[in-house]
């Protein structure tokens, strides 16, 4: 693609068009080999950016046209664009791995991309799982392309005032100066999809940024075709109310799944990264509608096996819900004209019970309703999901609610310091996170003892240092005196232990527990022979009041004389302040309430650089930790909000500060080196990272959910969707037959040490094959449960359609702990998601 019509200077130059399309590549952004490059033309403005497609729009020409005159220059722009051009030309996993599989397209749908700071439309975990996952996927070579928002705003920037409290600001995103083009048509026409609104057409305009090999198409609607009331909606990120946030996620569903039809993307897998995006599911069932002519319930039953949904929510009050006042000027005209069903029957879809007109619309609800796989984003989340959507399912075991998990894992090319980089390199070669990681484990084992250290101690340094400069431009942008300004740029020390916190400020992640005890904690810090310094960060939503709270005690803390050159608070939480810390700290400190932490990933950033986790088991921690690795809070439990425990949480964090963490830190052997924290940090960097990457994350999700959903999507969609037609003739006759299913006499006796089961089925109106009689057993203290077929024997006489089932299992628990039960079966189905009934012998 050409460039956008309003650069203000048209590449006619070679060296300017390889120029253009380098700094238009976010591989840079994790890649950092042109990093040099862009400091050349303007180095002020690339250290305050890390914008190459800014500094290459305001360089002058005469700046510009005498640089590419340098050969050594010119060399580099040569360098990058071959390495560019091979990047992509270069054999990948995916296609070496699976190059026959019918997976072709997968859509990637999200409200929020963390890519770089040059295009800030993010806010935090969501996005920065969305953001590491694509990046992975273009390294691995999966062929995703994503879907999103451009925002005017974007999320707010956080300054912090004299007192200490946040103000939220709101700078505008001007898209001439992001790293993004214009989508256009084949007439060279700007690409905009319709949306029918209240009264008026909405026109939702298209862009496309470039991840690599991978596309990330965003929709915005500041059109100025749209009316005054519209041109706003994708200005924000998770700003105004709910009528504001149902419009951008109608525009991010159905306006994102009609601009990939627009631009002939026929993609067989639709991934929903959270309820966001829900309604594409129902647009893509509209598209296979206009191309086949199937009815809605057709067309459901072929697109959904090929949607999966992962949901980052570990409780029901974070889904998103709508009044059915809200939604019926957006969809009635929508479900009539489009979808061919009744306003109700289309609010059945996010409803629990489908005729409660008080109920509001569930985006989750939806997303489950309309795809065919679900996960949580680590198995403690797969749980606590289970048990969120139970009553989706009802009657059925929580253990049995289908939903899965795919522990998220961090992009470990954009996390890793250079230092840490040089190290992997070194002795893993360069590229190897772009493979299986095979053999990675024993090849970081060979690092030793000094080497590792030399590493972790360059990098305390480097963030020290940046931490000192964002601190003096902070405190000099509230007017502070010279003096002050003097000392904030001299805090810290280069070889005391760093302890980072960073994240949204909100209270179930209790950032404030280290100050539970402040005079207790200001000992830690300030222990003369084991000093302590800590780094906070974060911010808190606008509307959180007790959020922000928690701010202004985190700075009334840190004005003590005491502490004041121990701790500081960074202001602007931002994914260039995030590389900086994770690349620095020792150790990485979180504290949420067990089970409120969906997965995390800030703690898996550490990991590459030799930065060691002391955090609650919660979220990826609790399937990470083990004594080798880091420092565990908790007991495995929940205890909800409750003061005393958070007391006691508080009590055990500066207790395993004071004996564990602090003593290791400093215990030195005869050439200066803590062999106690080293062995940790190795067996943390071998053990955790490659597990915990975004590498791992994506090709799990590619063999476990894409390739799968992708042939039982190709399955269903053949022969004008016959499989789908005999699915929904199916579920028809198990709904009218249910009624009349039932058990007979249950017979159990023992011997040899096998329990015999037998039990009488009365199959009514279905037949034999239409379902499974299984006997069930939860697990002892957990676990997969015993889901055993039952033998058809001999028909009962006297009773037409009904058998005797048999099976045996071995006498090692109480006869009673095993219950026979019905379950619909047919070999295409999604049960219970498509078919929910289930009968269980009393």
């Amino acid at each position: 693609m050409g460039n956008p019509n309003y650069t203000t200077r048209p590449a006619e130059a070679r060296s300017e068009d390889a120029l253009t399309q380098l700094a238009l590549d976010l591989r840079s952004a994790w890649n950092h080999s042109a990093d040099k490059l862009w400091m050349q033309l303007d180095p002020e403005l690339w250290d305050l950016t890390h914008n190459p497609w800014l500094v290459l729009q305001t360089v002058s020409k005469h700046r510009l046209e005498s640089t590419l005159a340098n050969p050594t220059f010119q060399k580099m722009v040569d360098e990058l664009t071959e390495a560019r051009r091979a990047a992509r030309e270069r054999p990948h996993w995916y296609k070496n791995a699976h190059g026959g599989s019918a997976l072709k397209t997968v859509a990637y749908f999200s409200m929020e991309y963390m890519l770089s700071e040059a295009l800030p439309i993010y806010s935090g975990g969501l996005g920065n799982v969305a953001g590491d996952q694509l990046k992975a996927a273009n390294d691995l070579g999966v062929p995703v392309v994503a879907v999103g928002l451009l925002y005017q705003q974007g999320y707010f920037r956080q300054l912090i005032d004299q007192n200490g409290s946040q103000i939220a600001l709101y700078p505008f995103n001007d898209p001439g100066q992001l790293p993004i083009q214009p989508l256009r048509d084949a007439n060279g026409d700007w690409l905009r999809i319709r949306l029918l609104y209240p009264g008026l057409p909405l026109w939702v305009r298209g862009w496309k940024a470039q991840v690599g090999s991978t596309d990330l198409y965003l929709l915005d609607t500041n059109d100025p075709a749209n009316a005054p009331q519209y041109r706003g909606i994708t200005s924000e990120l998770y700003g105004g109310g709910p009528e504001l946030r149902l419009r951008q996620e109608e525009v991010l569903g159905i306006g994102g799944w009609r601009m990939l039809r627009a631009l002939n993307i026929n993609a067989d897998v639709c991934h929903l990264n959270e309820g966001h995006a829900a309604f594409a599911v129902l647009e893509r069932a509209g598209s296979y509608m206009d191309e086949t002519g199937a009815s809605f319930e057709t067309a459901l039953a072929v697109t959904r096996a090929g949607n999966l949904f992962t949901t980052h929510t570990p409780v029901a009050a974070g889904f998103d819900r709508f009044s059915a006042d809200v939604m019926k000027p957006y969809f009635t005209v929508y479900a009539e004209q489009r979808l061919h069903m009744s306003f109700h029957d289309f609010m059945a879809f996010g409803r629990l019970n489908p005729d409660d007109d008080s109920e509001p619309f569930n985006m989750a609800y939806l997303a489950i309703r309309g795809s065919g796989a679900i996960n949580g984003v680590s198995r403690l989340h797969g749980e606590v999901s289970r048990r969120l959507f139970q009553p989706l399912f009802p009657r059925w075991p929580e253990d049995e609610v289908p939903v899965g998990h795919v522990t998220n894992g961090v992009h470990v090319s954009t996390w890793d310091s250079t230092d840490a980089d040089r190290l992997w390199t070194e002795l893993c070669g360069a590229g190897s996170w772009r493979t299986d990681l095979a053999g990675m484990e024993a090849r970081i084992r060979e690092a030793d003892d000094a080497r590792l250290w030399q590493m972790r101690t360059a990098e305390r340094r480097t963030l020290i240092e940046d931490a000192r400069k964002l601190n003096a431009r902070h405190v000099t942008a509230w007017g502070a005196t010279p003096e002050e300004i003097d000392a904030a740029g001299r805090i810290f020390d280069f070889d005391t232990l760093t302890l980072g916190f960073a994240r949204r400020f909100a209270t179930y992640k209790r950032p404030n527990l280290l100050l539970h005890d402040p005079e207790r904690f200001v000992r830690i810090l300030t222990n003369p022979q084991r000093p302590v310094q800590l780094m906070v960060a974060g911010k808190a939503h606008p509307a959180d009041l007790m959020g922000q709270a928690m701010i202004r005690q985190w700075n009334e803390f840190i004005r003590r004389p005491e502490v004041r050159s121990r701790v500081v608070f960074l202001a602007d939480y931002d994914m260039l302040l995030t590389e900086r810390m994770v690349g620095g700290v020792d150790v990485w400190v979180n504290t949420p309430r067990r089970p409120w932490e969906a997965s995390g990933t800030s703690g898996m950033k550490v990991l590459v650089n030799g930065g060691l986790n002391l955090s609650e088991l919660d979220g990826w921690w609790a399937e990470a930790y083990v004594p080798e690795v880091g420092w565990a809070l908790g007991d495995g439990r929940e205890h909800g909000d409750d003061p005393s425990w958070d007391a006691a949480e508080a009590e055990a964090l500066y207790d395993l500060l004071e004996r564990e963490i602090v003593p290791q830190f400093y215990e030195r052997n005869e050439r200066g080196i803590p062999v106690r924290w080293v062995a940790r940090m190795r067996e943390s960097m071998v053990r955790l990272t490659p597990q915990f990457s975004a590498n791992r994350t994506v090709r799990e999700y590619t063999e476990r959910h894409y390739i799968p959903a992708a042939d039982a999507y190709t399955r269903r969609a053949a022969d004008k969707g016959k499989i789908a037609v005999e699915l929904i003739q199916w579920r028809q006759k198990i709904a009218r037959g249910w009624k009349d299913l039932r058990f007979g006499s249950l017979h159990v006796d023992r011997k040899d040490g096998v329990f015999i089961f037998e039990v009488q089925v009365h199959l009514g109106e279905l037949d034999a094959g239409d379902v499974r009689v299984e006997l069930f057993a939860s697990a002892p203290g957990g676990g997969d449960p015993l889901r055993q077929p039952m033998d058809r024997g001999q028909p009962l006489e006297g009773s037409p359609n009904s058998f005797l089932y048999t099976t045996h299992v071995p006498a090692r628990r109480d006869a009673s702990d095993f219950t026979p039960r019905i379950v619909p079966y047919h070999a295409d189905a999604l049960v219970p998601l498509e078919t929910g009934q289930i009968l269980w012998q009393k």
